[in-house]
């Protein structure tokens, strides 16, 4: 990656921020302009590394995000930045709720927020998993908390009455929504987490879920994969929608009866 000296700095676009609804998700805020050159998504290697360095500045991960790049810190090297091909995403439709996870829904008795507890939520995320630790650094911790008094980041939460028992966080930009980490305390709160979120992102005129890479947690969920070539075109398209969800508590129970 390059720094600006690299190359002409570029003017920050000035953009009208929507006026805040009571009830919503913030609306995003401008940020200054990338100080680093990302390299074309297209040019990535075969493990999806776009390029090594650069930093967690919000110009740096707002200009990632709507590019259809995210960082991916691993021990013992610089910042590793990927566009991975395929790409996993969880489409709407192809959400799918097994039989236990409707009875979870309909008798936990839990309710979910958005946006009321993101830093709770980040590090739960970020919490020792064991000898494989955490890639949720101090510094990527503090640069999502950032993003998301910003606007760009989200969180969504389950609670158990006031207990925190289940969320997820990630960066929305327009009508994509890139899940970034999960967490649970009780059986099944995480996958609680995702239900919400399509149905509060489906709801608010959102276009896709995009979860980096699919998994076997994942594709139980109906996660699937599709070329990156095609992933970055409904980026393009969708990146700058204004898509704001419902924020307040509402019961998990009505997610099972669908």
């Amino acid at each position: 990656m390059s720094s600006p000296q690299d190359r002409p700095r570029r003017l920050a676009r000035r953009r009208a921020v929507p006026p805040v609804e009571p009830g919503l998700t913030r609306p995003p805020h401008p940020v200054p302009p990338s100080s680093w050159l990302l390299p074309d998504p297209g040019d990535a290697d075969d493990d999806g590394v776009v390029g090594i360095g650069a930093d967690l500045a919000p110009g740096t991960l707002v200009d990632a995000y709507r590019r259809g790049i995210f960082p991916w810190p691993h021990p013992g090297v610089p910042l590793p930045w990927f566009s991975p091909d395929p790409r996993g995403v969880l489409r709407f439709e192809d959400l799918r709720l097994s039989r236990s996870l409707r009875q979870t829904l309909r008798r936990s008795g839990w309710t979910a927020t958005v946006d009321q507890a993101f830093p709770a939520v980040v590090a739960a995320c970020g919490e020792d998993r064991g000898p494989a630790g955490t890639w949720i650094t101090g510094a990527m911790a503090r640069a999502y908390r950032r993003l998301h008094e910003l606007g760009w980041a989200r969180s969504v939460e389950v609670w158990d009455g006031a207990e925190l028992v289940g969320g997820l966080y990630g960066v929305q930009v327009g009508g994509v929504f890139t899940g970034e980490s999960m967490f649970h305390r009780r059986p099944d709160a995480s996958k609680v987490a995702l239900v919400e979120l399509v149905s509060r992102f489906r709801s608010a005129g959102g276009r896709l879920v995009d979860v980096q890479l699919r998994t076997d947690h994942l594709a139980s969920l109906g996660a699937d994969e599709i070329p990156r070539a095609r992933f970055l075109a409904i980026l393009e398209r969708s990146r700058d929608h204004d898509v704001r969800m419902r924020t307040g508590h509402r019961p998990v129970a009505r997610l099972g009866t669908s």
